[in-house]
């Protein structure tokens, strides 16, 4: 049988992913801890899209200071396992990566500019890690709850990659899904665990090449 290690680069089988849980994990707090907002909401007038780009201590940061974002959570999505703990992801053997869902007005950010964040906050060349982070849950993701989100993030990619191979680097691995996968709201420590903890780990960096916005789609 396999280690658990060796599951850090693939993802699992579902025969090998773990049972999990039909319950999910309790939620103890649904006020965000920056804005006092809403965790978990209809959040009627608002639109939500879900990005993973390593650690999501340092990814949710990315998201709660901007001008129009109105609530942010982390959690895990993406693989097999039901309502998987932290431990349980980190192992490999559930398939999730770590999201941040982001809640936003339309009508003060668009999703071109929550995508130039998301592409210029890490290297989305790395496969199955981000930076010194290494596993499946550090692995790249958009994931997309309207059609509009799948092309903006589908156009994004295409005009980044473009960039990031002038620059010398290879391959976007970010996978693009729509419609998106369940998402499972991670522990409470979690939620905006660099506001509770000023000096937290943050293993969030880029690549330092800027993503164009706004480029007029390609000629098919």
């Amino acid at each position: 049988m396999l280690g658990i290690g060796a599951f850090k680069q693939r993802l699992p089988r579902p025969e090998e992913a773990l049972p999990g849980r039909d319950q999910p994990l309790p939620l103890h707090s649904n006020q965000h801890f920056v804005n006092s907002h809403p965790l978990k909401d209809r959040f009627a007038g608002f639109e939500r899209i879900r990005f993973a780009l390593g650690c999501f201590w340092g990814a949710e940061r990315k998201f709660w200071t901007l001008p129009g974002v109105y609530s942010t959570s982390v959690g895990y999505a993406g693989g097999v396992t039901p309502n998987p703990t932290y431990e349980e992801v980190c192992s490999g053997l559930t398939g999730h990566t770590e999201v941040v869902e982001v809640v936003f007005d339309p009508k003060l950010v668009s999703v071109a500019q929550l995508l130039q964040v998301f592409w210029e906050s890490h290297d989305p060349t790395q496969g199955m890690r981000q930076g010194n982070d290494t596993g499946t849950q550090y692995r790249s993701a958009i994931h997309c709850l309207t059609e509009a989100e799948y092309a903006a993030a589908v156009a994004s990619r295409d005009a980044y990659a473009v960039q990031l191979e002038a620059a010398g680097y290879g391959p976007i691995t970010t996978e693009i899904v729509y419609p998106a996968p369940e998402y499972y709201y991670a522990e409470d420590y979690h939620q905006q665990y660099l506001a509770k903890n000023p000096n937290g780990y943050c293993g969030i960096g880029g690549t330092g090449v800027s993503c164009p916005i706004g480029l007029p789609p390609a000629a098919g």
